[in-house]
Formats: C-alpha cells, structure tokens, sequence
C-alpha cells in the first residue's frame, strides 16, 4: 500500500475533511471534475474547424460544434446541479453524514472495487436505455432532450432532463454504497464514471482513447456511442459492449 503512495495520498485528502463534510462539496466535486474532463475537447472543438489535424479525428468530419450549443449544454448542466444536485447533497448530508476512515484501501482493492462498480453502473444503464428507447412514452418524456445532438460533442455528455439526470445520478452515487467501498474508491469511481461519460461523447476517435486500449472489442468508447446517437436503435451499453452483444443490439456503424 505505502509502496503506491495510496496512504500518502488519502492522507493529504483528509486535510481538507471539513469540506469533504460539508454538503457543498458532492456539488463542487461533481461539476469541476465534469468540466475539467470537458474542457479538452472544448478546446479540439474550438480548433477542429481550422486544424486539419485535429479533425481527422473526429468521428462525424463534416459537423461541427458551436459555441451556442456548447453554452446551451453548459447551461442545462449547471441548471441540473443548482435545481437537483445540489438540494439531494443537502439532503443526504443532514440525514446521513459522511464518516472517513483514516486507513487508506490497497491497491489491488482499489481496483477490484472500481471495476466492480463499473460494471455494475455499465449494466444498470443498459436497463436504464433499452428501456427508454423501447417505450416510446419513456423516450418522449425523459430521453429525448439527450439526443438533440446527433453528432456527440463534450458538453452534450449532460444535456439531459431531471429524470435522467437524478436516476442516472442515482445508479452512480448507490452503488459504492451497496459495495461498501472505501470512500477514496468512491471518489475515484466518480472520477472515472465521469471521465468515460466525457470521452463517450466526445466526438474524436483519438489514438489513446479508452477503448484502444481495452483489448477485444470489450470497451466500445466514442465510437460506439456515436453510432447509437446516429441511428438510436443501437448500442445502449454506455461502456462494455458484452450486453448489446447478448441482446443483439452491437452495431459498429
């Protein structure tokens, strides 16, 4: 464990418990690590029309993303966090404080339990989508505002509605919790989930993106997920691709 500086770190992360406490912190977290992730790609958006480099990347070459629709994105995302977010971290903090261990977890625990509650979030929101795009009255209602855009960009990852926002948030914010893992695995889960949700709506086919290094077609990544924005009747899995295979719902363009 010292050996990978895991105590060290969670150490100068316990510095700062009060505001870890506090019910301000789900929210802050939740959005500086949701633009920070963003704010990469809003850059490739900003220079993909001008930079042939760069747009040899992108997925859908003859779209392009302005800047009125990535501040509309933005502005129904901070809308989600004030509205929603923010009032059920109030909520939870008044009826259930968080309580931080001192003792970091190990590295292979750390592991073990994110991959665990990946997989377990990648199987929900298979459910979760199949199901909203099956029932014409669930995708009328609560799905369709996600797919305004048919050709995914960063800041479309959260242009959704409240239903979507807070079950979806739901999923992501239980399962630590019924996994009981350490709270810096959770923190890390949150990271991760939110970093994969970016890079699935990225737009760009980059060399190191995610899926081409997760080896057999396991991991479909922005490619995969730009497809079901294509053509909607397809890769509902938001990550792996195991489930749309066994359904019969995998399709690669």
């Amino acid at each position: 464990m010292k050996m990978f500086g895991l105590q060290n770190i969670w150490d100068s992360i316990l510095q700062y418990e009060t505001l870890l406490r506090s019910p301000f912190f789900p929210v802050l977290f939740s959005i500086t690590v949701y633009l920070s992730f963003c704010l990469p790609f809003v850059v490739l958006d900003a220079l993909s029309p001008r930079v042939a480099l760069i747009r040899r990347y992108k997925i859908q070459q003859k779209t392009s993303v302005s800047w009125t629709m990535m501040w509309s994105c933005l502005a129904l995302s901070l809308y989600n966090h004030a509205m929603y977010i923010f009032p059920l971290s109030v909520l939870h903090w008044y009826w259930r404080p968080v309580s931080y261990t001192a003792m970091a977890p190990g590295l292979f625990q750390v592991i073990w339990d994110l991959t665990a509650c990946l997989l377990l979030f990648d199987f929900q929101y298979f459910v979760w989508h199949l199901l909203h795009h099956k029932v014409p009255w669930l995708y009328r209602t609560f799905h369709k505002v996600h797919h305004k855009y048919t050709s995914t960009f960063a800041l479309a990852t959260e242009y959704s509605g409240a239903w979507e926002t807070l079950s979806l948030g739901f999923f992501a914010a239980v399962n630590p919790m019924l996994l009981g893992v350490h709270p810096m695995t959770e923190m890390l889960f949150h990271m991760l989930n939110m970093w994969l949700s970016v890079e699935d709506h990225c737009g760009y086919d980059l060399p190191w993106a995610t899926h081409r290094l997760v080896p057999f077609g396991l991991y479909g990544g922005a490619p995969h997920h730009d497809v079901h924005h294509q053509k909607f009747k397809s890769n509902y899995a938001p990550y792996f691709t195991h489930w749309d295979k066994l359904f019969g719902t995998l399709h690669s363009d």
